[in-house]
């Protein structure tokens, strides 16, 4: 969608609901990735869930980063799924969720144990900085911004393989981490690791007259 994510969402939720036959006083859990990614759609999913859990304070709220549900995606991955080419490469390598941010940067965020574990947390990195991530051994990196990742390691004389550069996060992928991610006990905040684009102007204000 160009634009009416705020209008849709809520429909998209109530129609979810209404499918499984639940009650939003049912809930155990809100899950909702606060980033990286577009400051519109993390703001309004934020945005979304914030509203959920003032409504229904006794729900846990989880918090996951975009990066980590691509993750989950691959890790939790059979040979089937559209993951699954890449699952089995990424057991014995450093793996690398790399998202494009233009610029010549990535969102990046570094997993171990099969993409399992978070290594680091996510980051706004050069493509050149996100290719020496993990050492100087085998590398194996997915999303939109592998394919620079793992040329530019390649250019550094590392092993490098990109898989996946059309990986979104997946629902799926996400309620399976959230059913094991500690809830968060204080407010809802978005990940924003990149400055927003648009800066308020100074010293255009209309001096007042004085009265």
């Amino acid at each position: 969608m160009a634009s009416g994510h705020a209008e849709r969402l809520p429909q998209m939720i109530s129609a979810v609901m209404a499918a499984a036959g639940l009650a939003f006083s049912d809930l155990d859990r809100i899950a909702v990735t606060n980033g990286p990614g577009s400051f519109t759609g993390t703001r309004i999913a934020v945005a979304a869930a914030r509203a959920l859990a003032l409504s229904f304070p006794r729900t846990e709220v989880v918090v996951l980063s975009s990066l980590a549900v691509m993750a989950a995606s691959i890790a939790g991955s059979r040979p089937t799924d559209a993951a699954g080419a890449c699952a089995p490469v990424i057991s014995e390598a450093e793996f690398l969720i790399a998202v494009d941010a233009r610029r010549g940067e990535v969102y990046v965020q570094h997993f171990a144990e099969g993409g399992v574990t978070a290594v680091t947390e996510p980051m706004l990195l050069p493509v050149s900085q996100a290719a020496a991530l993990g050492g100087a051994g085998r590398l194996v990196v997915a999303g939109s911004g592998a394919r620079a990742v793992a040329e530019a390691a390649r250019l550094a004389g590392r092993e490098a393989e990109a898989c996946l550069p059309g990986l979104l996060p997946d629902a799926r992928a996400m309620c399976g981490l959230a059913s094991v991610t500690e809830p968060v006990r204080g407010a809802i905040k978005p990940l924003y690791l990149r400055p927003a684009d648009a800066k308020a102007q100074t010293g255009k204000s209309i001096e007042r007259v004085a009265s």
